[in-house]
């Protein structure tokens, strides 16, 4: 593969958010260009214009950015072809659905969508007695449509032209056979003719199927990998005829498995977040999830058990065969954790200009009575116990706002007892004699207080953490304190102790 010039393409349609499926198919397509000095494409496929949604096509540019998938050709960066969005392209699809009419590869369908719904309908029925283990009349030939405009005279086409009859075109797949796809993925994989329908490939509208566009795209585009998902596969035999009717050579195709939830079923939004958006908006780092998309079906080889790659590592050593063909587990945890190895790997200073960036949260108009030392020192001091940058947001907004009275009941009732009210009005009026507000004096007064008072260090120190942030879950006391200051202090332990 190194001689030859690799182009890949991620090709999505706009019908949605980019889903963290197409974000691993356009990493891996990303990936194989790159190690290979090749070139990554991205190409927008918005032929079909009633499912498209608006903003879709800003978002999947913008992911592939924050992500750091740079493309090399695509919209609103030059290439070898004028324009990378379908809809702009339509000419040239046409172009090609009339040259294959003309070779005799493709032939204009007049059927209305009764019939064809009259069709379906009876391809389902007998489909049912087959699988009931019922005769059936015979007619079931798997492929969807019966060919019944395949072999109309030129005289009938004609008439039906010119009586401005509504018609699609049809691409014509032999009626015995079979085709053998070399998927880089899966092997040899060989499928008959006979349950490949005779494809649409231009609409009603005037508008290309995926089919024709995708092949004719690929073609002018100099694609040498098509890397797609898995539900594409059963297509290829009419992609391979196509690229035989044009007298084209064919790129080399890699079907990725499917990305599953734990139980095995299929990722989808009714268990969970499928957009990659969703992700960023939680403050999950890019760097994480593109490590985690990386090992959703791609490893390093036998023995190797790093699950810690930079982008530069994961180009070195991808290989497309070391890609597996069953469906890859998207692990939640894993990606937590990940996350969580990329966020203390950053400094407090990259953490905050990321959350003021990314997440759109603005520190000096939110946190304004906490200068920048204090929130680099906060970050500093949460960030080892996060996974997500939201989750460590969350946590300094508790810290700089305080409880408002909402204390963790679990927490209380683990570490309040009868005594507790007293303990901390002893406290109070320690820290009001208390000059020397900082951490190692606080350690001191604090953990003589507590042997003068009889009781454990933890006692103590629990019952003031749930007054300063509301949960017995926070890093040090003592540091809390010290960045809250004395007035603070003491009146969020005024507070807590209202309600004990």
């Amino acid at each position: 593969m190194e001689n030859k010039n690799v182009r890949t393409r991620f090709a999505p349609s706009p019908t949605g958010y980019l889903h963290v499926g197409g974000l691993r198919t356009a990493l891996y397509s990303y990936l194989l260009a790159k190690k290979y000095n090749g070139s990554f494409l991205l190409r927008i496929e918005d032929t079909d214009q009633t499912r498209e949604v608006k903003g879709a096509v800003e978002n999947i540019i913008n992911t592939l950015s924050w992500a750091g998938l740079n493309y090399d050709e695509g919209p609103g960066k030059s290439g070898i072809c004028e324009s990378y969005i379908q809809s702009e392209r339509l000419p040239i699809y046409k172009k090609h659905a009339q040259q294959l009419i003309e070779q005799g590869d493709a032939y204009y369908c007049f059927c209305t969508q009764e019939r064809l719904d009259k069709i379906r309908e009876s391809n389902e029925h007998e489909h049912a007695n087959l699988s009931a283990g019922h005769a059936g009349s015979g007619n079931f030939s798997g492929a969807g449509y019966d060919r019944h405009c395949r072999d109309l005279s030129k005289e009938e086409v004609n008439k039906n032209l010119e009586s401005g009859k509504s018609f699609v075109i049809r691409m014509k797949v032999p009626l015995e056979g079979q085709v053998t796809i070399n998927d880089l993925i899966r092997g040899q994989v060989i499928i008959d003719y006979k349950v490949v329908d005779d494809q649409v490939i231009i609409k009603s509208d005037g508008f290309p199927t995926y089919h024709l566009a995708a092949v004719v795209d690929d073609h002018q585009m100099k694609i040498s990998h098509v890397i797609r998902g898995e539900e594409w596969l059963p297509s290829t035999p009419k992609h391979l005829l196509l690229y035989k009717y044009f007298g084209w050579d064919a790129p080399e195709f890699a079907h990725l498995p499917l990305l599953l939830n734990p139980d095995r079923s299929k990722l989808s939004k009714r268990q969970g977040d499928v957009a990659a958006e969703d992700y960023r908006a939680k403050g999950y780092l890019p760097e994480a999830l593109i490590n985690f998309l990386a090992l959703c079906g791609w490893n390093p080889g036998d023995g190797d058990e790093r699950e810690v790659f930079s982008i530069q590592q994961l180009i070195d050593e991808f290989s497309i065969e070391r890609v597996g063909s069953s469906g890859a587990i998207f692990n939640l945890e894993k990606l937590q954790w990940l996350n969580g190895v990329y966020i203390r790997e950053k400094s407090s200073q990259d953490i905050k200009k990321y959350i003021e960036n990314t997440l759109g949260f603005d520190f000096k108009t939110n946190f304004a009575k906490f200068d920048d030392t204090k929130i680099l020192k906060l970050i500093d001091l949460y960030k080892d116990r996060v996974k997500t940058l939201q989750e460590l947001l969350d946590s300094l907004k508790l810290f700089c706002f305080g409880p408002n009275n909402i204390y963790n009941q679990e927490a209380i009732d683990k570490w309040v007892t009868s005594n507790t009210k007293n303990h901390v009005l002893s406290l109070i009026e320690v820290f009001k004699k208390e000059e020397n507000f900082t951490h190692d004096n606080l350690a001191s007064v604090i953990k003589t207080l507590a042997k003068d008072l009889g009781i454990k260090l933890v006692d103590l120190a629990q019952p003031i953490r749930i007054s300063l942030i509301g949960t017995s879950a926070s890093p040090g006391v003592f540091e809390l304190l010290e960045l809250l200051g004395k007035t603070e202090s003491i009146n969020r332990l005024n507070n807590f102790i209202e309600i004990i």
